[in-house]
């Protein structure tokens, strides 16, 4: 058994959730769950079955389409009960009744509250121009939350009525504390019976759990967000309050026995980015032309922007993750349909050359709002891309073994499915 852990090399939105289900749906070896190592409600991630049916995985694993495969909320998941049960509704809509008959969740896994969603949403506006950022969902409330509070909500209380509404209410009060006149929220009583509605419907599990799964079968590990808005190597404070890289998933590995997972990384053939932030090949021209139909101006995450590939932000990547075994590219009919297209090979930063990023130790905020500072400042050197493959394999020192062009499964090119398939 192999297990797969995916996670985004850019700052997000290349194409995790597709990828996610190619390899349950057409993948060489068969999947039997999909677990969430990181983030919540807020993911997007997109996926378009051959049949045209198209759904926004947020808390769902991405391999939901195909049938019997499981999703598994880790405790490394912040879960809002709230979007999950409208998410689950979405998918009885598209003909998938049972996605919460295949859902287990870790009672150690934070909850994200209408509280949190609120305060987030009042802290953002009160940055005016110089908001960080933000998909509006609460998540970054959640962990800080939990940071300063032992008594923060986690899936486990959904089974407690009076520890429960308990907490409820000491993050109602948070809230009501910092944001004065803040936007109206729910009454304790309310969000109480909704959780405990939560806590009678999904299968609430322990850690050994997993353990099992992954004995079971082989296990595709989800990621949210992008490495590049890591909340400890991405350029702050332009981040996520989650950490995007390989590590948790890594984490849930080791404690189960240290089993062995291929490391896959997922980018675009050319580089995106959801809200403000450094963007050194941030093109406009390649923003107005190459609209994305699941990816938007957002209220709360801003604008979305396109731009040319970025060898020196890839490196970083690669070098903040400790390397990938293995690279899937997606977007490459965008790619095979262009000739403008470039690579960017270095930086140019007050005059000097850049072309490797500084990749220090996690915990020093301070060092990444420094490196964010220079990079504002950075111009990109360009040279022409006329084959992406083979630009990214050379960058990321690492096999492209799934080419992606076209958003299902069937638009997939596989190396590891042609490996697969041949006599052994």
């Amino acid at each position: 058994m192999r297990h797969v852990i995916v996670a985004d090399l850019g700052f997000g939105d290349a194409g995790k959730g597709t990828v996610v289900d190619w390899l349950c749906a057409r993948g060489p070896e068969p999947v039997h769950a999909v677990v969430r190592f990181n983030g919540g409600a807020q993911a997007a991630h997109n996926v378009v079955a051959p049949d045209g049916r198209h759904h926004t995985f947020a808390q769902f694993g991405s391999g939901t389409f195909t049938p019997g495969v499981r999703t598994h909320l880790s405790r490394f998941m912040l879960v809002d009960p709230l979007a999950l049960a409208a998410e689950a509704a979405r998918l009885r809509a598209l003909g998938v009744p049972d996605a919460l008959d295949r859902l287990t969740v870790d009672r150690d896994a934070l909850l994200t509250t209408p509280y949190h969603r609120a305060a987030n949403r009042a802290r953002e506006t009160a940055r005016g121009a110089a908001r960080h950022g933000s998909c509006g969902m609460g998540i970054g409330e959640t962990a800080a939350y939990a940071l300063s509070h032992a008594d923060a909500p986690r899936a486990g209380d959904c089974l407690s009525p009076a520890r429960l509404r308990r907490r409820l209410a000491a993050v109602r009060d948070w809230y009501r504390d910092q944001f004065p006149g803040g936007e109206p929220v729910p009454d304790v009583a309310d969000c109480a019976d909704a959780f405990a509605a939560f806590g009678e419907r999904v299968r609430l599990v322990g850690g050994e759990h997993l353990h099992r799964l992954l004995r079971t079968g082989n296990v595709v590990f989800e990621g949210a967000q992008g490495v590049l808005l890591d909340e400890w190597h991405g350029f702050h404070p332009y981040t996520t309050w989650s950490t995007t890289t390989f590590a948790n998933a890594e984490t849930l590995l080791a404690e189960a026995g240290g089993q062995d997972a291929v490391r896959l990384g997922v980018l675009r053939a050319y580089a995106t980015r959801h809200g403000p932030g450094p963007f050194v090949t941030e093109d406009p021209a390649l923003t107005a032309e190459l609209p994305d139909p699941h990816n938007g101006t957002g209220r709360w995450q801003g604008a979305f922007r396109v731009g040319h590939l970025d060898a020196v932000a890839l490196r970083y990547a690669r070098d903040v993750t400790g390397g990938v075994d293995a690279v899937a590219v997606t977007h490459l009919d965008v790619a095979r349909a262009r000739s403008d297209l470039l690579c960017c090979r270095a930086y140019d930063i007050g005059g000097r050359r850049v072309d490797r990023l500084p990749a220090g130790p996690a915990g020093d905020l301070d060092r990444q709002a420094a490196l964010t500072r220079r990079l504002m400042t950075a111009r990109p050197v360009y040279t022409p891309l006329a084959d992406p493959v083979a630009a990214v394999e050379e960058i990321l020192e690492a096999p492209v073994v799934l080419r992606s062009y076209g958003p299902t499964a069937a638009d997939k090119e596989s190396a590891l499915a042609a490996s697969a398939a041949a006599p052994r």
